[in-house]
């Protein structure tokens, strides 16, 4: 969608949590390897002991009522020297409702070192992109689940299956009904397009 485009296109960093996408990458000639797939479960714990050890202030927008206060409390008794704030992500996000407007207050009144918004793909990426320029100076990181992980709402697949390329089957396993859709049926409609790039890609060689 122009939405997600506009966001990665702006995005300052881009991680690829998508062993399929590392092998599609290679595929269309591009130096990609397992090693550069990362996700938040790669990086949590170096992240929050850097920002327990700097007293960071990071905010996180996303999950259900009470979730993000419960992972807020563990990840404050792991880590005490980080200062967490949480709003959930079950409100009005469109640009100009109250709602949004609350959320944003929020921010700004916290003035977070690091801004973790995990309302899901692509919701999340268009939020942000919708609400950049609105946003006090603080890194901004997409990160999904990271607050359910950190809540125990959801099973963290052990790191393992993430470094063998198959925490996705994990996932699936643990949350059938929610997933099979996504991991089972929609990358079907992607292989025309993958066809066109790895097609565009011989052509540029």
């Amino acid at each position: 969608t122009p939405g997600l485009a506009a966001f990665y296109d702006r995005a300052d960093m881009v991680e690829v949590d998508s062993t399929p996408l590392i092998a599609f990458s290679r595929l269309a000639g591009l130096n990609s390897r397992g090693f550069h797939r990362c996700t938040y479960l790669d990086w949590r714990d170096h992240f929050w002991s850097v920002a327990a050890r700097n007293g960071w202030r990071v905010l996180s927008v996303g999950g259900a009522p009470g979730v993000g206060e419960t992972a807020a409390d563990r990840l404050r008794a792991a880590w005490p020297g980080a200062e967490i704030a949480v709003h959930h992500g079950f409100f009005d996000a469109r640009p100009g409702s109250a709602e949004n407007a609350a959320v944003l207050t929020l921010i700004e009144q916290f003035q977070p070192h690091v801004l973790f918004v995990g309302m899901g793909m692509p919701r999340q990426e268009l939020w942000i992109a919708d609400n950049y320029d609105r946003l006090p100076d603080c890194v901004v990181l997409s990160v999904g689940a990271a607050f359910d992980y950190e809540a125990g709402v959801q099973s963290a697949a052990p790191r393992w299956m993430g470094r063998a390329g198959i925490e996705w089957a994990y996932r699936l396993f643990r949350d059938p009904r929610r997933l099979f859709v996504r991991y089972c049926v929609e990358p079907w409609s992607l292989i025309p397009l993958a066809l066109a790039d790895l097609r565009a890609g011989r052509l540029r060689r």
